[in-house]
Parts: C-alpha cells; sequence; structure tokens
C-alpha cells in the first residue's frame, strides 16, 4: 500500500491551492479511472484533492440560450436531465454508451474528460511506456494495436482516448471551463486534448493544477439533429474500437451545419474539419458524404493489426449521415 495525503476542499479555490506546488497531486472526483489506475501502479499521487463535494453538480441554461454542465455532475444524471435530452440528444447517446449504469452514477463530467487511455501497454507496469515514463520507449508500435491510434499517432505514442462524451463534445462545440492559480479560462472541447508528438504523458491542454469546473454547450448547436454511433466488441461495457459523433443541419436541399467528431481512432477526440468543409453547401447524397468522410480518413496510418477500423469508421459515419439526411428533424 502505498500512503498519500487526502484534501477534501470546500471550494474551488481551496483544490486549486491544495493542487499548486505539488507536481503528484490529483484530484479525484468519481475515482473511477484514477483509483483503478492507482491498484495497478501507474498513478502514485502524494495527494489526492477530493473535488467531489464542490458545488459543481449542476446542470443550467443560460441567458444566452448556452447550457452549462457543472464538472461533478454523475454521467447518469447527465445523461437523464431533459435539457440534454431534448437540445443536445447525442450527448446523452454518447454517455449511455460508457461502461456500466453503476460507473455512470459514480463518473463526473471533468473525471470522464480526464481519463486516461486504456491501451495494455500504458496499463501494465512490465512494458514500456512513453506516456507512463516518458523516454521508456512505445510497445505498442510492434505490438498488438488492434484497439490503438490510425490517426495522428507519432513514434511516441499510438494509444487513443476511451472517452464517449468527449466526442459529442467536440462535435457539438462545446467549451471546457478551468479554474487554476492564474484565475478562469475556457477551451474548445475539440481542442482540450492533445495529440501525442513527442510529450504523449501530456493528455491534455491543462496547466498543472488546473481544475474543471463545468462545460458550456453552445445554442448554435442545440436543436439541430444529432447522433452517436459507437462499435465495440460486446453490446455493453466496451470501449470504441471506432465512434462518430455528427450534428447536421439542412435547409433548401443542401448542408447548412455540420459538425463531426471521430472517437476510437486517434490520442483524441477527431475533429473531422475536411471532412465538414467539403460538406457545407453540398447536396446530401451518399456520394458526398462518403467523398467528404474519406478526405479526413485519407490521412490514416494504420499499424500491423488495426486497418480495419478505417472502413469501420467510414462505414459508421455515413450511415450515421444519411440517417440525419433522411429525417433531419429528429435523432434516431
Amino acid at each position: 500500500m502505498k500512503p498519500f495525503r487526502y484534501v477534501r476542499a470546500h471550494s474551488v479555490e481551496e483544490a486549486t491551492a491544495a493542487h499548486a506546488g505539488r507536481a503528484t497531486s490529483r484530484y479525484l472526483g468519481g475515482g473511477t479511472n484514477l483509483v483503478d489506475l492507482m491498484k495497478l501502479g501507474v498513478e502514485r499521487p502524494e495527494t489526492l484533492i477530493d473535488v467531489s463535494r464542490l458545488d459543481l453538480d449542476g446542470v443550467e441554461e443560460l441567458a444566452d440560450g448556452s447550457v452549462r454542465l457543472g464538472a461533478t455532475v454523475r454521467n447518469s444524471d447527465l445523461a437523464a436531465h431533459p435539457l440534454v435530452r431534448d437540445r443536445y440528444p447525442v450527448l446523452s447517446q454518447a454517455l449511455l454508451s460508457g461502461a456500466s449504469g453503476q460507473l455512470r452514477n459514480a463518473a463526473t463530467t471533468g473525471g470522464n474528460l480526464l481519463q486516461r487511455t486504456r491501451c495494455p501497454y500504458f496499463q501494465d507496469l512490465d512494458k514500456p511506456c512513453n506516456k507512463r515514463e516518458p523516454g521508456s520507449g512505445c510497445g505498442a508500435r510492434e505490438g498488438v494495436s488492434r484497439d490503438l491510434a490510425v490517426l495522428g499517432h507519432s513514434a511516441q505514442c499510438v494509444a487513443t482516448h476511451p472517452s464517449d462524451m468527449a466526442v459529442a463534445l467536440a462535435a457539438l462545440d462545446a467549451q471546457v471551463e478551468l479554474r487554476g492559480p492564474q484565475g478562469p479560462r475556457t477551451l474548445p472541447a475539440a481542442e482540450f486534448h492533445r495529440l501525442p508528438g513527442d510529450r504523449p504523458d501530456r493528455d491534455t491542454e491543462l496547466d498543472h493544477g488546473e481544475l474543471i469546473t463545468g462545460v458550456l454547450l453552445p445554442p448554435s448547436t442545440a436543436g439541430l439533429p444529432c447522433a452517436y454511433r459507437k462499435v465495440r466488441d460486446r453490446a455493453s461495457y466496451a470501449f470504441a474500437l471506432a465512434s462518430v459523433a455528427v450534428v447536421l443541419g439542412i435547409e433548401d436541399s443542401a448542408v447548412r451545419t455540420v459538425r463531426i467528431a471521430f472517437g476510437g481512432l486517434a490520442h483524441r477526440p477527431w475533429r473531422a474539419l475536411r471532412a465538414e468543409e467539403a460538406l457545407l453547401g453540398q447536396a446530401p447524397t451518399d456520394e458526398a458524404f462518403l467523398r467528404a468522410v474519406d478526405s479526413d480518413l485519407s490521412e490514416a496510418e494504420p499499424l500491423r493489426d488495426n486497418a480495419f477500423k478505417v472502413p469501420l469508421a467510414r462505414n459508421i459515419a455515413c450511415d450515421v449521415l444519411r440517417r440525419l439526411a433522411a429525417a433531419p428533424a429528429s435523432t434516431y
């Protein structure tokens, strides 16, 4: 048993002050990922700052029509909230496709964004992993890579980000609200996570000691037809081999709004910006969808075991686009 210091924070300011200056401090929300990694010996925090009792567990509509999600809202409560189900059903679908009911009852909005990769080489202390131990190498590149990245990976890391929720937030143009020693700031959800480059140990753009305080869903994507599709090895409680979140608005037989984000393919949710640009103003045809999606997936660099992810991602993205275009007033 490795001892650690436990701090129960009563305010955001108290939490960030307790974290500041301690390189191995970690914030504790639901603990559904962090505690598992501590048991494996992957995470070894000297201090845990419990933020689960902070006043960040609300879902509220703001004056401009946006919706703020508190960082400690439980995933099950968020998926069931009327504002989310009615205006942003892609988020509800993504949440309900993740983990088990018991885990969703414990996991939080902030913790979901901060969960770490499920790459088996990261979780096994006997294997080299640049994310876990910088400079040790990446065992996955020449090892079993079936579940790992085909987009945006580097010589240092081929891990994928496991969150379903983060994929939906990227497609919704959500903003992540942060508070740290330097004060508050926001980041686009699509830019919150990093590609590995030569620093795979850094999962996000968080500065040291920053705390996620909430997520802001904009009015621009509220109420638009949207859907989340996930392919996995079994029907429940499994991470995505590939997933896609789509927001699609059609007017006068042309695509006027489109947001596409892939999960299970990269170190972060992969916003398909080329595909979005290619579709704007186009007729919503199968041919247009295929060309647009391929404009992003053509960048894929599969590893030995995971080339199947490219046609899999193409097929599910085109199918979701097709279904939303056929029934634009509702999700399916």
